[in-house]
């Protein structure tokens, strides 16, 4: 029987339409072969364009696989507004769990993971990854702050921080089925850390942004 990707889908053409395509069919083929199997021009068979146009936008698989990556994590966890900072950081870490559960989601971070989690071009995809997911728990601390909620100086990267590592320490270290119930830890302790003004910027952080 013959695998997905040996099967042309339909031409979708040029322009968004057709790089939107393209990076779906990134995902899927991960999802499929991994990242050692991976080829633009599988990638090209699956997404029902010509590898030619993959090339012309991205010049290697590398490059490929990491705009892939950013952008399937730039829309997997939306910025909550559920007028409460609890039921906002509980909205957080079930798309997070969501996010890493998902087939998708495991293909993506069994990549990172992988020999390919030490090209500098994933590192960075790591890198802008956290840095939007931490613009999205910028405006959950802001109306938080705004509600009396939380201190002033509370830092969205030491919050969102403390409320990912348990979730990430159970799926990729420990493999605890039990995620959903550490999800509901990791924000009871986010809670009680950042109400207890523990996640504010540290005096060093602030000392830096003086010198600067």
């Amino acid at each position: 029987m013959e695998s997905a990707s040996s099967t042309p889908a339909r031409p979708v053409g040029r322009g968004r339409k057709a790089q939107a395509a393209v990076r779906a069919a990134t995902l899927a083929e991960l999802l499929d072969r991994g990242y050692a199997e991976l080829t633009v021009e599988g990638v090209a068979q699956r997404a029902g364009v010509h590898k030619t146009t993959v090339y012309r936008r991205w010049k290697t698989r590398e490059s490929l696989v990491v705009d892939a990556l950013a952008e399937h994590f730039t829309t997997d966890i939306p910025t909550p507004d559920t007028g409460a900072l609890e039921s906002d950081l509980r909205a957080l870490a079930q798309a997070l769990v969501q996010s890493m559960t998902d087939p998708v989601g495991k293909a993506v971070q069994t990549a990172m993971l992988s020999d390919a989690g030490r090209l500098p071009e994933v590192a960075e995809a790591r890198r802008r990854v956290f840095a939007d997911r931490i613009r999205r728990a910028e405006p959950v601390v802001v109306r938080a702050v705004e509600r009396g909620e939380l201190p002033a100086e509370t830092d969205p990267a030491e919050l969102f921080g403390t409320l990912a590592a348990p979730v990430y320490f159970h799926l990729l270290i420990s493999a605890d089925p039990a995620v959903e119930d550490t999800a509901e830890r990791a924000v009871r302790i986010t809670l009680a850390a950042a109400r207890a003004g523990a996640l504010t910027r540290s005096r060093h952080s602030a000392a830096d942004d003086g010198e600067a």
